[in-house]
């Protein structure tokens, strides 16, 4: 398989954090978007931002901005499928995302994502990571890993199925992914959850002290 395009999710409304753009909080000296462009751009073809509103904003990071195609906050899959659009004018058969708010994430995700999809037919894959039992299940019912809908190997095959399921109400990235055969790659979480991202000040606070 060709290597993927990559994709970094910013559309999130922040609100935990009092709103605005979440990637631009500073950690270590350095904001969280920088941080996941410096991880993620070694591992793909080419980076796009997806991200509503002005997209000036975003001018020194110099990278195309892509805003949903689905009206309404519809969440992170209208992301994907915003990725998805990007990557066929691109002549890309398939994407990698990641969240703007997630600095530590696998410097290897991509690697192992496409690993993960060998022999499928659509390469589908989530990142998974093992669930503690300090850890709230993030989904699924008796679940021994936690799924990481924003960190996943997406294929532009299928989306219009995508697109039909957004604009019919579908919200939830695992209902799309299981009706579609995804497959999950599992990513180490000691000595902390590379997934670990940045919701509150009481994270940003975390994400300094992972830093040291």
């Amino acid at each position: 398989m060709t290597q993927p395009l990559g994709v970094i999710l910013a559309g999130g409304l922040a609100t935990r954090m009092g709103g605005g753009d979440k990637g631009r909080l500073q950690v270590g000296g350095e904001s969280l978007l920088a941080r996941v462009v410096g991880r993620i751009a070694p591992q793909v073809a080419g980076l796009a931002l997806n991200a509503n509103g002005d997209p000036q904003r975003f001018d020194d990071l110099g990278l195309p901005v892509i805003a949903d195609t689905i009206d309404g906050f519809a969440g992170p899959l209208a992301g994907v499928l915003a990725g998805l659009d990007w990557a066929a004018e691109q002549g890309a058969s398939s994407i990698v995302t990641v969240a703007a708010d997630t600095p530590f994430f696998p410097q290897d995700l991509a690697e192992r994502l496409l690993a993960a999809a060998e022999g499928q037919r659509y390469p589908l894959v989530l990142a998974t990571t093992p669930r503690t039992s300090e850890e709230a299940l993030k989904s699924g019912g008796g679940r021994r890993v936690n799924r990481h809908p924003t960190f996943g190997l997406w294929p532009v095959e299928l989306r219009e199925d995508l697109r039909g399921a957004l604009q019919n109400g579908l919200r939830k990235v695992v209902l799309w992914t299981d009706q579609h055969g995804g497959r999950e790659a599992l990513f180490e979480a000691e000595p902390f959850d590379p997934f670990f991202n940045v919701n509150t000040p009481e994270d940003l606070a975390r994400a300094e002290a992972l830093l040291k």
